[in-house]
């Protein structure tokens, strides 16, 4: 089994890219801790990771945007499972859609909506990847997967806190985590989906394939370059976007 005896942090783990991961993570062998600010949720998922075969999986309730909540989950991983072999962070979304305001212009926005982004989507990451790497470097191993977008090679008028910290902002921390990682057989790398199903809205994004991705398709990635078979990948913002970005520049 791919992953047995390893151990995974997953943020946003109780929906999603993030459950679908901890579901495949634990059907390979491996052991999960999940993180997810709803805790009755949290624990639902973890019951049920815990009734797959092999399945062993711990939640701890997070809200990335709090290193002490940070830390609780890290700690929970090495008590439990004595390792942290991988961190998933999946947790984030676009602020116009969490705040409810998905037809507001930049101005009309609150401000507040654009911090919560900044802070969920690109501090929540860092968060995780410094409080990991503690633990990465004495084990002299790991791997860092994050999760950009495509929208951070599009750009959003809207969404323009997103697209700012899964652009740039994310390719130099998957970059420079790398650097610093690389010393001790860590390695960092970003994801950066195309539209995935996992809503109506994403089927009118056009992709050269012509359709939007299975959230499968995506988790396959992860789940490859979280394994040894990708030792020789770090650094990189990989798109798997079906060739929308292609299409764009056409």
């Amino acid at each position: 089994m791919e992953f047995k005896n390893k151990a995974a942090i997953v943020t946003g783990g109780s929906s999603g890219i993030g459950l679908l991961f901890a579901q495949c993570f634990v059907r390979e062998g491996g052991c999960v801790v999940i993180a997810g600010r709803d805790a009755e949720k949290l624990q639902a998922k973890v019951d049920e990771l815990n009734g797959i075969r092999s399945g062993s999986a711990a939640g701890v309730p997070c809200d990335v945007r709090f290193y002490d909540q940070v830390c609780a989950v890290c700690n929970k991983a090495v008590e439990t499972f004595g390792s942290i072999d991988v961190l998933v962070n999946s947790a984030g979304g676009a602020e116009r859609r969490i705040f409810n305001v998905p037809d507001s212009e930049f101005p009309d926005v609150p401000i507040e909506a654009y911090d919560w982004s900044i802070d969920v989507n690109l501090k929540g990451q860092l968060h995780f990847d410094h409080a990991v790497m503690k633990q990465m470097r004495e084990q002299k191993s790991g791997v860092i997967i994050h999760l950009g977008s495509i929208v951070g090679e599009e750009g959003s008028a809207g969404s323009i806190a997103y697209s700012a910290s899964k652009s740039g902002a994310m390719n130099g921390l998957t970059k420079s985590v790398a650097l610093y990682g690389g010393k001790y057989g860590v390695r960092c790398v970003c994801v950066s989906p195309g539209p995935v199903m996992t809503r109506p809205g994403m089927a009118v994004m056009k992709t050269l394939v012509g359709r939007g991705a299975d959230t499968q398709e995506i988790v396959d990635l992860m789940m490859y370059l979280a394994s040894d078979k990708a030792a020789f990948i770090t650094g990189e913002d990989i798109l798997i976007d079906g060739g929308r970005n292609i299409l764009r520049n056409k």
